[in-house]
C-alpha cells in the first residue's frame, strides 16, 4: 500500500493505494484521519490503525483510478526538509571532491514542495542551469531528539521518492545551497510508502529517467552514510519533529557534471523511480 494526498473539491484528503487505484482513508479505517496532517498527528499508532484496515484486495476491486485523482504532495508543508550533500561516493567523485567525513546538512525550503504531475517551473531571469536528483526520502513519524542510531528508525513513518531540483547557477555562486535549491517547485515529492513495507531502506534501486533516458541508476547500499546514521546525526542538533522530511543524497549521473551537461529545459519530463517505495513523475515547463 501507498498513502497518497488527493484534491476532494476544495480540500486535500488522505488516500491509500494499492495496483493504481485508491480509497480514501475514511472509507476503510472509519473515524480515522482525514489527511495526511491527522495522520501524522496521531503519531505511528494512526498509521498502523490503517494499514490494518487497509486490505489491498478491496482497494483493488473496489477503489477509483489513480489516474482520475489529483494528487498532491503527501506532504503539503512538511515542518523541515533537511537534506544531505554529496552522500553517494559516486556524486562525490563526478563532481571531483572527496566524501564529507560527516553527513553535509543543508536545508531546503518547505516551500519548495509540490506533488506528483507538479510542473517544475522558474523564472529565467533567475537560473539558466536547472538540475534533477533523485532522492530516497525519509518522514519523520515521532519527535527525535539526540537519538541513537540503533533507535533511529523506529523514528521513521515511512519513505517517498523525491526530486532534488538544483538551481546549480545560484547554488555554486552563492558559496552555500539554500537558495538554490528552494526555488518554488523545486521539491516534488510522492508517493509514501509506510516504514513496515520497507524492511531495508539501504538495499533499493533508485533511477532517474530524463525524457525516457536513464541517466541515475543506483542503490542506496551505495550510501556514505545510511539512513539511521543521518537521523542519529542531524537529531543531535535540532529536535526531529513528526512531518518532517530528511533527503538521503543522491547518486552520480545528475545533469550538471555530464560531458556535455544534460540540464532541464521547458518540455522535458522526469521521472524518479526507487525500488519498494515508487514513482515520481514531473513535467517541466517554461517560467
Amino acid at each position: 500500500m501507498r498513502l497518497i494526498s488527493v484534491r476532494m473539491g476544495s480540500e486535500p484528503a488522505l488516500g491509500v493505494e494499492a495496483g493504481g487505484r485508491w480509497l480514501a482513508a475514511p472509507e476503510l479505517d472509519p473515524g480515522g484521519p482525514l489527511t495526511m496532517a491527522e495522520l501524522i498527528a496521531g503519531g505511528l499508532a494512526s498509521l498502523e490503525r490503517l494499514r490494518s484496515a487497509s486490505g489491498e484486495d478491496r482497494i483493488r476491486a473496489d477503489g477509483r483510478e489513480l489516474t482520475d485523482a489529483e494528487l498532491l504532495a503527501p506532504l503539503p508543508r512538511p515542518g523541515k526538509v533537511v537534506a544531505i550533500g554529496r552522500n553517494y561516493r559516486e556524486h562525490a567523485d563526478e563532481e571531483g571532491v572527496d566524501p564529507p567525513a560527516a553527513p553535509l546538512i543543508f536545508a531546503k525550503w518547505p516551500s519548495s514542495v509540490v506533488g506528483p504531475g507538479a510542473e517544475i517551473t522558474w523564472d529565467p531571469a533567475l537560473t539558466s542551469q536547472v538540475d534533477y536528483e533523485a532522492e530516497l526520502a525519509v518522514v519523520i513519524g515521532s519527535t527525535a531528539r539526540r537519538v541513537s542510531e540503533a533507535d533511529a528508525l523506529d523514528h521513521v513513518l515511512g519513505y517517498t521518492c523525491l526530486d532534488d531540483v538544483s538551481a546549480r547557477d545560484l547554488q555554486f555562486g552563492d558559496g552555500q545551497w539554500t537558495r538554490g535549491k528552494s526555488p518554488d517547485t523545486f521539491c516534488p515529492v510522492g508517493p509514501l510508502v509506510p516504514a513496515a513495507e520497507v524492511p531495508d531502506p539501504h538495499v533499493l534501486g533508485i533511477r532517474a529517467i530524463l525524457n525516457g533516458d536513464v541517466v541515475q541508476d543506483s542503490t542506496t547500499a551505495n550510501l556514505v552514510f545510511g539512513v539511521d546514521e543521518v537521523i542519529s546525526y542531524a537529531s543531535q542538533t535540532a529536535t526531529l519533529e513528526a512531518g518532517d522530511l530528511i533527503l538521503t543524497g543522491t547518486p552520480a549521473g545528475v545533469g550538471i557534471f555530464r560531458d556535455p551537461p544534460r540540464l532541464l529545459g521547458p518540455g522535458d519530463e522526469i521521472t524518479i523511480e526507487i525500488d519498494g517505495v515508487g514513482t515520481l513523475t514531473n513535467p517541466v515547463v517554461a517560467g
